[in-house]
């Protein structure tokens, strides 16, 4: 776009965006465009000047910074445009991953952009610069480090962290009045890249959820249960985790072979309610507009690149933008500017050496469907306070420290409930905790059903992992047991509170299997979730039933709640949301629900509305 500058088109573009009711728009200085940088070499090949081209570097300071000045001509008239359409943009500086290419300055070829110093310190000429013209423009909100720039190269923890530290302050240095917004995806909470480091480090921490390439993400329709929540789950687990606000910043679902039009708007429809309800920071869909006229690299390599737009190539809307208007006359009809946050009952703690996103997502989805909320943390962490504690899946030899798990103990102690779900854990002084004494350890040879016969229904879930415990209760009360008679699920005192521990990895099992979550005849997984949090749901306004209804509740100043109910299926589902002894249904705000809470919620639709006291 920027050298095929084409200031007409972009007009009509952000004509067509700002009448459907956006307000924000991603966009992406090229580096290799607005930095065209040459190394003019000497004998031996060692680099003589920095050049453009062979003209050398003007004098002024957008010369100096390596900057095109025609590039950044562009971009001012960019902005005109965005703001004379009251848009918002969100600038993506270090732009050198865009689609599955490189965008690097052609000296840079072959060096690593995330670490080498030359490299960085014309990153940071860059910036500074970029930053230093532009932050009086208002329709900037905004600096984001770059599009993905953990794809840029391979680096270590501290490298990452140095390179993050190096850009960030090379933005505040220049330009303290704005967020600095992170850019990146795919992070680990023990990994090279750690939502950790970068809500350290930056103002607001971004996801990239896309089924299609994301761990355990890509085994059901877009939507149902399981997809749809990808964009919630992974935002809250980068947002609790980091301690940051997080905004889901490129969404889509790769195009017409993967979501007809008409279900992607229903996927579209069900993320935006379920972002908004679970304190979650916006929407973004990548992108604009289908590129299929396009060529040239990427474009010409990646069949999923060229679909992805809100708007065809004639510039005709998509339904899916159709949806995302709606959406947004739905917000402004609230009679509240910012909806007030969710209530929270469980701390989920996520420990060392297990697939956290694969737990964590899972844990998500039960909660929801059992009907509470939970926050996650890691086991490194202070234990935060908490009423109920979920520790799912635990593996290896070393999930949390000692120190860590004698602060969680004493909460339970001083009556707190710990849920504990077994992977390949080993668990110091497990009799004192659960109540169970472990007879033998082994390998699992057959996979079977446990019957929870403690819970409501006496239903049946799923066993699975890799190794089975055989157990012997000695102070538990057995509430599930295997085909086999061996004690599966059970609880047992621990001080005040109390401790579930469940012998098998639910929430893996769930993470591993295509449609447990919303196929005709799935185990209800989530009866587990519903048995452990019976005491803390009993404070919620409104009571639900249907596994695949999620609500939200909203605490008001003046003693009202708002309640969000989100279909997550594309089923329509007649609810009861009952309100508790003590509430009455007040103002509906969207749909339509009765004054005893009975509600027909369309698929992949949502409810809204107040709750008073008596």
């Amino acid at each position: 776009m920027w050298s095929d500058w084409r200031p007409e088109v972009v007009d009509r573009d952000f004509r067509l965006l700002s009448e459907a009711g956006l307000q924000l728009l991603r966009v992406f200085p090229l580096w290799s465009d607005f930095q065209p940088l040459t190394g003019l070499l000497t004998s031996g090949g060692g680099p003589r000047e920095f050049s453009h081209g062979e003209a050398p570097l003007p004098d002024d300071e957008c010369g100096q910074a390596g900057l095109s000045s025609e590039m950044m001509d562009r971009f001012g008239q960019f902005l005109d445009l965005a703001e004379k359409h009251r848009l918002k943009l969100l600038v993506g500086l270090v732009t050198g991953w865009m689609s599955g290419r490189l965008y690097l300055p052609c000296v840079f070829a072959g060096r690593n952009a995330l670490t080498d110093p030359q490299v960085i310190q014309w990153q940071v000429r860059m910036v500074r610069h970029f930053v230093s013209r532009f932050k009086h423009h208002p329709a900037i909100v905004g600096w984001d480090l770059g599009n993905e720039c953990n794809c840029m190269a391979r680096v270590e923890r501290e490298q990452a962290y140095v390179w993050t530290a190096t850009i960030t302050n090379a933005i505040r240095a220049a330009d303290p009045s704005r967020p600095v917004v992170s850019g990146m995806h795919g992070m680990k909470p023990d990994g090279n890249w750690t939502m950790q480091d970068q809500g350290e480090l930056t103002d607001l921490l971004t996801t990239h959820p896309y089924p299609y390439y994301t761990p355990h993400c890509d085994q059901d329709p877009i939507d149902t249960i399981r997809t749809i929540m990808h964009s919630t789950a992974e935002s809250r687990f980068y947002a609790d985790l980091g301690g940051k606000p997080c905004l889901c910043q490129e969404i889509g679902t790769l195009g017409a072979m993967i979501a007809s039009d008409q279900h992607a708007s229903g996927f579209a429809r069900s993320c935006l309610f379920s972002l908004w309800a679970n304190d979650c920071h916006g929407f973004v869909w990548w992108c604009s507009s289908d590129q299929t006229n396009l060529t040239h690299a990427p474009y010409d390599w990646n069949q999923t690149e060229r679909e992805l737009g809100l708007l065809r190539a004639d510039g005709t809307a998509k339904p899916v933008l159709e949806t995302m208007s709606a959406f947004r006359k739905t917000l402004d009809a609230m009679p509240f500017e910012t909806l007030p946050p969710r209530t929270r009952e469980a701390v989920c703690i996520l420990t060392e050496h297990q697939d956290h996103w694969g737990v964590a997502y899972s844990a998500y989805i039960l909660a929801k469907q059992a009907g509470f909320d939970i926050e996650f943390q890691y086991a490194l962490e202070p234990i935060r306070d908490a009423q109920l504690y979920l520790m799912p899946c635990l593996t290896g030899p070393s999930m949390i420290r000692g120190r860590r798990l004698r602060e969680l103990l004493a909460k339970i102690e001083a009556g707190a409930t710990l849920y504990v779900s077994l992977d390949t854990g080993v668990v110091a002084e497990f009799q004192d905790l659960t109540g169970l004494e472990a007879q033998t350890r082994e390998r699992r040879r057959e996979f079977g059903a446990i019957t929870l016969e403690g819970v409501e229904g006496a239903p049946q879930i799923p066993s699975g992992g890799s190794h089975k415990l055989r157990l012997k209760p000695v102070r538990a009360q057995v509430l599930g047991h295997e085909e086999d008679g061996s004690p599966a699920f059970s609880v047992a005192s621990y001080g005040r509170g109390k401790v579930f521990y469940l012998n098998t990895p639910l929430e893996l099992t769930v993470t591993r299997t295509p449609g447990i979550l919303h196929a005709p005849g799935a185990p209800p997984c989530w009866a587990v979730y519903r048995h452990i949090a019976a005491e803390v749901t009993q404070r919620r306004a409104i009571r639900k039933q249907h596994p695949m209804v999620g609500v939200t509740e909203h605490p008001c100043d003046d003693g009202s709640r708002v309640i969000i109910a989100v279909d997550y299926s594309p089923d329509n589902l007649d609810q009861a949301l009952t309100p508790r002894r003590g509430w009455k249904i007040g103002e509906v705000l969207y749909g339509k629900v009765e004054p005893n809470g009975e509600c027909a919620l369309s698929g992949n639709d949502a409810v809204v509305f107040l709750v008073k006291p008596e």
